[in-house]
């Protein structure tokens, strides 16, 4: 009998031995966690304007065209304005008659010869005529239009000779100072780890790398692709020949943050609980059990779990390999 038990024991030893050695311990220390997101996009511009007469009349003037860069001030286009000439002096001859007849119903007063009643229809008259006549010298400032900014010509659809009609587009523009972008798609857990105004690099065929900085975050999904497209704005991106809209350009997005987290091979993750944690098998020292753990999951992917962690955490002992093999407790 005490053979038995002699032997009993011995086996027990080997089988613990065995167990113990059919895992890997390694240590885990807490880092900042760093990615890097990769996207191309097309060069665009965030807005453009398109150019109007507030005017009727023919167009005698086009000194642009498609391609054209223009600068601030610039007089891009007019109008034949002979007719709002006579309109504005038309008005102007009524408003010096208004004028007059307020000065002879005055007079007329002074004498008793009038009323107070038909003074103040003259005053009103003369107000009515002195709106038409800004009416009329606005307009004819309005038969030119002038650049509102340095910028380029996008598209240009009109004819000299034609005639116009208020609010017609003549020319489409778009400015080139802080207008430059490169729309770009991130997918449902990209979109959560940039934020407005986040700095960014973009890389152009013609120029290398630039800086860039999100604009524009859109509050819903593309419906089609389910996808949610973001501006990247170029600021400091100036007029040069080898720059154009539709250029293709790779938006590099570098997610590094103030996050702090345990980043464990995906081998070494057990499971998840209910409550949507990590369980993984750490040991506090080398004389202390083996024990099952769960911590929240900042970010999962092919090769890494990472655990959401403090700055001052100490490290962790994980079982990357072998956790399989271990038994705790009465399991």
């Amino acid at each position: 009998m005490k053979l038995f038990h002699s032997l009993l024991i011995l086996f027990s030893c080997v089988t613990l031995s065995v167990t113990a050695n059919t895992y890997n311990l390694e240590e885990i220390v807490v880092e900042p966690y760093a990615d890097v997101i990769k996207r191309t996009g097309k060069l665009g511009f965030k807005r453009t304007l398109n150019l109007s007469f507030k005017s009727s009349g023919y167009l005698t003037k086009l000194s642009v065209d498609e391609g054209d860069y223009f600068e601030k001030g610039q007089l891009l286009a007019s109008l034949d304005v002979a007719e709002l000439i006579e309109q504005k002096n038309a008005s102007y001859a009524q408003l010096l008659q208004a004028k007059r007849e307020v000065n002879r119903i005055t007079s007329l007063i002074e004498k008793n010869l009038s009323s107070e009643q038909e003074l103040d229809l003259a005053k009103t008259r003369v107000d009515t005529v002195r709106a038409d006549y800004k009416i009329a010298f606005y307009n004819l400032e309005k038969a030119q239009v002038v650049a509102p900014f340095n910028g380029v010509v996008l598209a240009r659809n009109t004819e000299l000779g034609e005639l116009q009609s208020p609010g017609r587009e003549i020319l489409k523009v778009a400015a080139l100072k802080d207008n430059w972008v490169v729309k770009v798609a991130l997918t449902g857990i990209e979109i959560g780890q940039v934020r407005l105004n986040q700095a960014v690099q973009v890389r152009l065929h013609s120029l290398g790398l630039v800086q860039g900085v999100i604009t524009r975050i859109p509050a819903i999904a593309n419906t089609s692709s389910q996808l949610f497209l973001i501006d990247v704005l170029l600021p400091d991106l100036m007029i040069n020949s080898g720059i154009v809209a539709g250029q293709i350009a790779e938006v590099i997005i570098d997610l590094t943050q103030n996050n702090f987290v345990y980043r464990i091979p995906i081998e070494a993750l057990v499971g998840v609980d209910d409550n949507g944690r990590a369980l993984v098998m750490t040991q506090v020292t080398k004389d202390t059990p083996v024990v099952q753990q769960a911590f929240d999951i900042f970010k999962l992917d092919n090769h890494y779990v990472y655990l959401i962690a403090q700055r001052t955490d100490q490290p962790l002992s994980i079982v990357t390999r072998g956790w399989q093999h271990i038994i705790i407790g009465d399991k």
